[in-house]
């Protein structure tokens, strides 16, 4: 195996499933999943849930959606009331969402990477969790 020769050190998997997840496990070390996940497409509930339960990583992928969850109403009128962005509420949610969570969003300028680093200071309540769904 790769890793016993030492060109491997960790070892992170992507789309998967639980019963996928699992059975990778059962072969190796696994130390992070990447799956799609956002406000708008949270299909992978179940995997963050077993990442949670065995102190995986997991990085969202599109952790905003391509923006569709950008745009909508609920989101800017959050956002407003805040007086922060709409992606930065997005951000903040994924990180609300789980102690295991890591979204790398991508950006295009240092403005843009300051105000998605700035997202991490949003502190969300339940009642915040619960009114973005």
């Amino acid at each position: 195996m790769r890793r016993r020769a030492g060109k491997m050190r960790h070892l992170g998997l992507s789309n998967l499933n639980v019963r996928e997840l699992n059975e990778a496990r059962r072969i190796a070390p696994i130390v992070s999943v990447q799956n799609e996940y956002n406000l708008q497409n949270r299909a992978a509930d179940d995997v963050l849930a077993a990442c949670e339960k065995a102190c995986l990583v997991f990085i969202p992928w599109f952790p905003l959606g391509a923006g569709r969850a950008l745009r909508s109403a609920k989101v800017k009128r959050f956002a407003a009331r805040r007086g922060v962005t709409p992606a930065q509420v997005a951000l903040a949610w994924l990180l609300a969402r789980s102690p295991v969570m890591l979204p790398i969003p991508g950006t295009s300028s240092i403005a843009h990477l300051e105000e998605n680093a700035s997202a991490a200071l949003l502190r969300l309540t339940p009642e915040d969790l619960a009114a973005l769904g």
